[in-house]
């Protein structure tokens, strides 16, 4: 069955079996992140629509354009870049970079319900989908939940870190990830599109027959960086929450008919991941407030007694990343797991800001276990270019390549900079 149908079965047994109550079982479609999803679906209708994704996927591929891996290391680029300024994955990956990644599918000829270059969609769909979680663990402004850990170690611990600090000690294997992982699903999956020769001028040519920018792709740009702005400020200059920042986006261009109500309501892939990723992430966050979680941490540290803290460290980390797969959430993550396991460690002499920066970056690597990971993979998954198998089979793979850049890399980084 779909899984929209298995989550509204289980949503519905959840009051009849009197495990929550029925205004409980209905609460994920209260948060704001699953809102934010539905509406960086919208923004990538209007890139389509407007014609302005086109425009920016023939202006990249005039000029990267060689080759497909080339076109992935653009976008590698265009997301790190941007990550900085962007504390949510949701809003820069679903806002900024699916629309445009997603343009250059289209424009390539390569479409999700046909098998001739359903490979190539994949690859650049994953690979993009990699940079926006790989640029996370980089910046601590990269992604909320890594403000949540900095708070709560702080709350915890009395102990935090500044944004540089943090940018030391994760530049360096986030950079290696950064660089390697294209190359890796290059080979993983391997594009029927390798070397496009003919691409750069077929793109110079389409820039061409396009014309100047219409008056509607204007407005899409203001609206495009008037919300880059807002997402990039949020807690600093405002309090405007990211997800009303996007769906004030979505008003405006409902208000200047960039997009129309058909639009959105025809939009099959928003409501379908507004239905199953509210009931998971609201079935997530319940197996931490009814317990589950807090036995689970009590019954790994039994299991460690007299076990050195790095050792403990090592084998908490690779627990603690695949326990991902029960949560749809990197900042559930973080409220879950996260104390837990690091008041074990500290008490068996780790340091603390060391554990706390290693559990927020593998709390954002954990994000690739599944496609319900965090806010922003639902919307990648949903382009439709990869079944749940084979985004399983890629996601374990590159889980396992971020434990080892971190444990292997991170650890010894961090504990140079005095971290660990």
């Amino acid at each position: 069955m779909p899984i929209g149908a298995c989550s509204i079965i289980g949503m519905t047994l959840l009051p009849l079996l009197g495990i929550m109550k029925a205004g409980q079982a209905l609460e994920g479609f209260a948060n704001g992140t699953i809102w934010l999803i539905v509406s960086a679906f919208m923004f990538a209708i209007s890139f389509i629509k407007t014609g302005l994704g086109r425009r920016i996927a023939y202006i990249l591929l005039s000029k990267f354009g060689g080759s497909t891996l080339s076109v992935a290391y653009v976008m590698s680029a265009t997301d790190f870049i941007i990550a900085p300024f962007t504390p949510s994955n949701t809003a820069r990956g679903g806002g900024i970079v699916y629309p445009i990644v997603r343009s250059i599918c289209d424009t390539l000829g390569s479409k999700p319900d046909e098998e001739k270059l359903r490979k190539t969609g994949a690859f650049l769909i994953f690979s993009s989908y990699c940079a926006v979680i790989t640029s996370a663990c980089i910046f601590m402004t990269g992604a909320s939940n890594n403000v949540l850990a900095n708070k709560l170690a702080q709350d915890t611990f009395g102990q935090s870190i500044g944004w540089g600090d943090w940018f030391i000690c994760c530049i360096i294997p986030g950079l290696l990830l950064t660089i390697i992982t294209p190359y890796i699903l290059y080979k993983l999956i391997k594009p029927e599109l390798t070397t496009m020769p003919e691409t750069k001028e077929m793109a110079h040519k389409e820039l061409s027959h396009m014309g100047p920018m219409t008056t509607k792709e204007w407005i899409l740009v203001f609206i495009f960086l008037g919300a880059l702005f807002l997402w990039a400020t949020n807690g600093h200059l405002h309090t405007i929450d990211n997800t009303f920042v996007a769906l004030g986006g979505v008003s405006i261009m409902l208000l200047t008919n960039i997009l129309t109500w058909d639009d959105i309501a025809s939009e099959k892939g928003a409501w379908d991941v507004l239905v199953w990723m509210g009931v998971l992430v609201n079935m997530a966050a319940y197996l931490s407030k009814f317990g589950l979680m807090n036995w689970f941490a009590d019954t790994m540290a039994a299991q460690f007694a007299g076990m050195s803290w790095l050792m403990m460290l090592i084998v908490l980390s690779i627990i603690y990343t695949f326990a991902h797969y029960v949560l749809a959430s990197n900042s559930a993550h973080i409220m879950a797991l996260f104390v837990a396991f690091a008041v074990i460690l500290v008490a068996a002499g780790a340091p603390a800001l060391g554990v706390m920066i290693l559990f927020a970056c593998l709390a954002n690597s954990a994000s690739f276990l599944t496609h319900y990971g965090c806010g922003v993979t639902p919307i990648f998954f949903g382009a439709g270019f990869m079944d749940q198998g084979q985004w399983w089979r890629l996601g374990f793979i590159i889980t396992v390549l971020h434990l080892v850049a971190w444990l292997g890399l991170g650890l010894p980084l961090m504990g140079m900079f005095g971290y660990l």
